[in-house]
């Protein structure tokens, strides 16, 4: 057995508690059994039965009955679709002790749940997001190969790895440096063996411009720094192609030939990704000495507390890492 995995509970205004709820309901008989953090108040607000705990290994033995929680108020009260950059502390908290519980081993990874930037920002959250914070949160764990944070998104059999994230569209191409896509191939190659199970990952890189340059009649970033990178990695023993065109990348035949696709910006990665499986993506953070996965989607403000959010990306989130989880201990 493995110790349970740590959720935090995002942003408490959004529909965090009720995809919580109905994910412990998916998951009470057959695991993945986790303990939430954050406010057991939201989640009896919402009807959910709760065990409140003072840690991750109680919620073992109340799992099948109640979801078990490591207590954390919010500063104020909340009315959900409202966010308050008051309660913003207490997210960042949440995320933070998740994080520290699987540092130390008491939590074998960590889900978190959706957060919302703009109170973050106003209370002086100084991060982008829950990548780059969790991340500096692990900066002083060591980690046997090449550090990250990557971000990739899964759905169902496509795997899609980004070298920029939130980026404007017109920085691109300078930001997709030989140095990036070298790093973030390396992350997704290590974390295709190590968290994921494949002895020989095989790795798809996208091009840039439109048919991959056409041999430079449509842009040099595929021959002046992508062909580079991609013989470079080559010759370190990872297997990944030329930069191909994206359009041609995402179909059915073509996910049959790789294990990952690098993908160069955010919507060349997130378009196929929501195309294929909508409600049951997830976010991974690759390069980390925690395990860490993420619903793909926000905190609906719009629906929260109406009782019609679905938790179909949580749910996959937390099997996927305990999967993943199981599979750094030698278990899978």
């Amino acid at each position: 057995m493995i110790p349970p995995l740590a959720l935090s509970l995002g942003e408490p205004a959004g529909i965090g508690p009720e995809i919580v709820a109905r994910a412990w309901t998916a998951s009470r008989d057959g695991g993945p059994v986790f303990v939430v953090v954050g406010d057991a108040v939201l989640l009896e607000a919402i009807g959910a039965p709760v065990a409140v705990v003072s840690e991750p290994a109680e919620a073992t033995s109340v799992f099948r009955r109640a979801v078990p929680v490591i207590h954390l108020p919010t500063a104020t009260a909340v009315t959900p679709g409202r966010p308050d950059a008051a309660n913003a502390p207490c997210v960042a908290d949440w995320i933070a002790r998740a994080v520290d519980l699987a540092m130390d081993g008491r939590a074998a990874g960590v889900v978190t749940g959706p957060i919302a930037k703009a109170p973050l920002y106003a209370a002086g959250f100084p991060f982008p997001g829950h990548t780059e914070f969790i991340a500096d949160l692990t900066g002083d764990l060591p980690y046997d190969g090449t550090r990250g944070p990557v971000m990739m998104l899964t759905a169902r059999d496509l795997r899609v790895t980004l070298v920029t994230i939130h980026a404007p569209l017109s920085d691109v191409p300078e930001l997709v440096t030989r140095d990036r896509v070298i790093r973030t191939a390396r992350v997704t190659h290590e974390a295709l063996r190590r968290d994921f199970g494949i002895s020989h990952p095989r790795l798809a890189l996208a091009g840039l411009n439109p048919h991959a340059g056409e041999g430079g009649s449509i842009g040099l970033e595929e021959i002046e720094v992508l062909r580079p990178a991609a013989a470079a990695l080559r010759a370190e023993g990872i297997e990944i192609t030329d930069p191909l065109p994206a359009d041609t990348l995402f179909h059915e035949e073509a996910r049959a030939g790789y294990d990952a696709a690098i993908c160069l910006y955010h919507d060349q990665a997130l378009i196929p990704v929501k195309t294929i499986d909508f409600w049951g993506g997830v976010n991974v953070t690759l390069g980390l000495p925690v395990v860490r996965t993420s619903p793909d989607h926000g905190t609906g403000f719009e629906i929260a507390g109406k009782g019609v959010a679905r938790a179909d990306s949580l749910i996959a989130a937390t099997r996927l890492a305990a999967e993943m989880a199981a599979r750094r201990r030698g278990l899978r």
